[in-house]
């Protein structure tokens, strides 16, 4: 019992590569199930992953247009802040010139009073020093006088009163010789 087996072969046609009607049949139903899954179900996640990335990209474009304006504006800001900052040191430079002007100022008033008020105090210690001189020399040349009076006239003047007359007399006339002097010179 032996079985024969037998091979169903296909009618040779002229040409090898040219399927059969039933292979094109199969072949094309296949071929639409597997458009149709695509269509339905892979292209809709592939547009929305397209649309995401398209999104993504221009939003971060978007996003960089604002950051460049918001950098923009901070610099302006930054700009305008520095400018018044400048104005604000020029000024105040110049304020502290005049200031510094008006202590100099203060400075040397104050500075040529204290000179004057020296200069009178000097004076009047100057002035107080020759009436002291002044009196001190009159005592004494009064004292010499008497004396030298005593000597020529051959009497004593030891009578105070006396004294004092010849005194007064001799250095009337003495400043009165030093007037003509000094007049004599200043008239030559």
């Amino acid at each position: 019992m032996i079985q024969h087996l037998a091979v169903v072969t296909p009618p040779l046609s002229g040409n090898p590569l040219v399927p059969g009607w039933t292979e094109v049949i199969w072949g094309g139903i296949a071929f639409l199930i597997v458009f149709v899954a695509l269509w339905k179900v892979l292209l809709p996640r592939i547009t929305k992953v397209l649309q995401d990335r398209t999104d993504a990209i221009e939003g971060g474009i978007e996003r960089a247009k604002d950051a460049q304006e918001e950098a923009n504006r901070l610099a302006e800001q930054y700009r305008a802040q520095l400018q018044e900052a400048r104005h604000d040191a020029a000024r105040l430079r110049e304020e502290s010139k005049e200031e510094g002007a008006r202590i100099i100022a203060e400075m040397r008033e104050q500075a040529q009073a204290e000179a004057a008020r020296i200069t009178q105090a000097a004076q009047a210690q100057i002035a107080a020093d020759r009436q002291q001189a002044f009196a001190s020399l009159r005592a004494e040349v009064g004292t010499l006088a008497v004396e030298l009076a005593s000597k020529i006239v051959g009497e004593s003047l030891a009578d105070e009163a006396r004294q004092s007359r010849v005194v007064d007399r001799f250095l009337a006339e003495l400043e009165a010789s030093e007037g003509e002097t000094s007049g004599a010179w200043t008239s030559s």
